[in-house]
């Protein structure tokens, strides 16, 4: 952040603001900064394993993988704000030897990409996530969802409550404090537009690191993959248009319509979305378990990812 001030300092100094975006983006590549998409075929080369796959779901092509027993309990994983299903690597490792592990890049991240219709809205998501079970044929299943993702997998288990039979929610988007009604949660002061132009790694690195209890955590091959699918086609774009997007709304006569038994998974740490956010949901939840994990902090499922694993596990084991 500090960077991307100083930098707009230095254009406005030298009067170059007027210029418009194609000044910022020379001004950027003379001091070796300039960040341009990486190509899809190299992203898709780089990333793809035997479980990838790509679905045409209304005018998206969305990339998703899909493993373990085609005949197991699935589960549909959902990821969160500006990141991909890659985040999940650790979790599938272990679930997909007794479950169905489906997950996909969510619209405007990853190797699905932006948004045909250029639109982000809550029930866009929901559409989009349930046409995409729809094709896969999938019409029983537990969703679980970290974050943005977490506000997408509940508000598709209180449209849908007789699809999702067990609901997982890793610190979960979407039900802000009172006075945050009608606030864009996601909103990105306008100098972070420059981020279409120039993403120095980083940066990226430095952004991600408050998400981890222990910034060493955060090793060079996880922001080394942040930072390739923030470059994948188009979606620093959709990232803003998103953030544009989306609204705090009240989300409780929707959180009462799921039926669904939930847990409900924080790290005690959190600095994004602090676990006594719970509370809420809780209160607003007919079924509902909390477990609050020390010294974790938003990535839990990144930086000790064993120890949520385990929760989890429990929970499935359990939940009736």
């Amino acid at each position: 952040m500090r960077f991307f001030k100083g930098l707009i300092r230095k254009v406005k100094a030298n009067m170059f603001l007027s210029l418009g975006v194609s000044t910022l983006a020379f001004a950027s590549a003379m001091l070796g900064l300039w960040t341009p998409d990486l190509g899809r075929a190299e992203l898709e080369k780089k990333y793809a394993t035997p479980n990838t796959h790509f679905a045409d779901i209304g005018g998206y092509r969305v990339h998703f993988h899909d493993s373990g027993p085609k005949d197991a309990p699935i589960l549909l994983m959902l990821h969160g704000f500006g990141s991909s299903l890659q985040t999940w690597d650790a979790w599938t490792e272990s679930l997909n030897k007794q479950y169905r592990v489906v997950r996909l890049d969510l619209p405007g991240f990853g190797l699905t990409g932006p948004s045909p219709m250029n639109t982000y809205a809550d029930s866009d998501d929901v559409k989009l996530v349930t046409n995409f079970l729809n094709q896969l044929q999938i019409h029983e299943f537990t969703l679980i969802g970290h974050s943005m993702g977490g506000k997408i997998a509940w508000n598709v288990a209180a449209s849908h409550p007789l699809l999702v039979k067990r609901l997982i929610l890793l610190a979960p988007d979407g039900y802000s404090n009172p006075e945050d009604m009608g606030v864009k949660p996601y909103a990105l002061p306008s100098f972070f537009h420059l981020m279409k132009y120039c993403l120095p790694k980083f940066v990226v690195k430095k952004s991600l690191e408050p998400a981890f209890f222990d910034a060493n955590a955060l090793t060079d091959d996880l922001t080394v993959r942040y930072h390739d699918f923030l470059r994948a086609p188009g979606v620093r774009g959709a990232i803003i248009e998103r953030a544009n997007q989306t609204v705090n709304t009240d989300p409780v006569e929707r959180l009462k319509k799921i039926t669904a038994p939930t847990l409900l998974l924080w790290g005690a740490s959190d600095q994004m979305i602090p676990s006594d956010n719970a509370l809420r949901y809780e209160r607003a939840l007919v079924n509902s378990t909390t477990v609050i994990l020390p010294k974790q902090g938003h990535l839990l499922q990144e930086e000790r990812p064993q120890e949520g694993l385990l929760k989890v596990l429990e929970f499935l084991n359990t939940a009736h």
